[in-house]
């Protein structure tokens, strides 16, 4: 089953699934165990290795959603992201990343860029003439995430991929904030695609997850440097993912919905200065998201009025969300990405990427919009 004959809901959930059924159960059964038989003249089954049945069942999926040859699951989405990358870098070797992307990926270039000789040039993600100018013969890859943290900018994402094909670069892209239900970004050129499962493609904060996907060779050469730290995820939660998986589409559309509506009543608002959401007419980067996404996502962004003491206010007053760092669940969280997920950057590196310590982030969940739109309005007029 592909997506050239069924719509991506359908996708979801068949995806990958086993006809007949393997022993009568609809629901793919957990293979828990760390020992199988060799067949002769075959190779071995073992966790490490990703090629386990309950690994391969969730990773057929995943590339069937993506639109892949291939796909390899990981242990989280930090382990997906630094073995692409090592499957393309070598000691020396430089890449290109485009716009502001996840802190824990800059803490990644960083200590790479220390540790292996890796030479990091950071350009705009709209800007050809940038991703020209710092273009080296050691340059190997581009790197990209489809819509940003926290501010949720969309660069130009097909001028990128084409101008790594043009050159004979590995583009890379993280997908986790659109998921594959809004973007697939495989079908414009990219050869590797990652996200942190743990995110959207789960969507119930349950589990750690990472997945790679990308052309049979390429996903062989991640997966050998996968084997190699141990970065493989456990069976269990391989289960649970999959089974995440099978609600994706209906979760993205009303998280969509959601932030959408809750975007639109907070740029109306006196008390709130400023609104981020690619959904919202307003935004720069709205007309390359409507042509690039079937939708917005579930991320938005927003500064109150007041600076960092409104922000402080609004979060302990806000009754619906948890004030909580992660992203894509079915639950509203709600965060300052200063003392969360750019913690780790200095203040100048914060600035300089545009993250004001009053600047709150949004993962909208799949609670009634109406609810949320109240809670705020309540929250803000205290």
């Amino acid at each position: 089953m592909t997506a050239e004959n069924v719509r991506f809901e359908t996708l979801a959930v068949h995806a990958a699934e086993p006809r007949p059924a393997h022993g009568r159960s609809v629901v793919f059964p957990i293979y828990q165990g760390t020992v199988y038989e060799i067949e002769p003249g075959g190779g071995v089954d073992y966790i490490r290795y990703s090629n386990t049945p309950t690994q391969a069942y969730l990773q057929e999926k995943l590339a069937a959603l993506e639109g892949a040859e291939a796909a390899v699951a990981t242990a989280s989405g930090m382990a997906a992201i630094s073995t692409a990358l090592r499957s393309v870098l070598a000691a020396g070797d430089r890449i290109i990343v485009a716009g502001n992307i996840y802190g824990g990926t800059h803490a990644l270039l960083a200590e790479e860029s220390r540790r292996s000789g890796w030479g990091v040039d950071f350009v705009d993600a709209a800007d050809p003439e940038a991703w020209a100018a710092v273009l080296t013969p050691e340059t190997k890859a581009v790197y990209v995430e489809s819509i940003t943290n926290p501010l949720v900018r969309v660069g130009d994402l097909v001028g990128l991929a084409a101008f790594a094909r043009e050159h004979g670069l590995t583009s890379i892209i993280d997908n986790t904030f659109p998921t594959p239900m809004l973007f697939r970004p495989h079908s414009i050129g990219y050869d590797l695609v990652c996200h942190s499962a743990t995110k959207g493609l789960n969507g119930h904060s349950d589990l750690v997850a990472g997945v790679v996907t990308g052309s049979a060779e390429r996903i062989e050469q991640v997966r050998h440097f996968l084997m190699l730290y141990g970065g493989s995820i456990d069976p269990h939660v391989a289960f649970l993912l999959s089974r995440g998986l099978k609600t994706l589409a209906i979760r993205v559309k009303a998280q969509g919905e959601n932030a959408l509506a809750l975007a639109r009543f907070l740029e109306g608002h006196s008390a709130i200065a400023e609104v981020h959401y690619p959904g919202l007419e307003s935004h720069p980067d709205h007309a390359r998201a409507a042509a690039l996404f079937s939708g917005f996502g579930s991320m938005l962004a927003f500064r109150p009025v007041g600076g960092l003491e409104a922000a402080e206010r609004l979060l302990k007053s806000l009754e619906i969300p948890y004030a909580a760092a992660s992203l894509g669940g079915v639950e509203s969280l709600v965060t300052r990405p200063a003392i969360s997920s750019h913690a780790k950057l200095t203040a100048e590196e914060r600035a300089a990427a545009g993250i004001a310590d009053d600047l709150i982030r949004f993962s909208t969940g799949i609670e009634a919009a109406e609810d949320l739109i109240a809670d705020f309005g309540r929250a803000l007029n205290e």
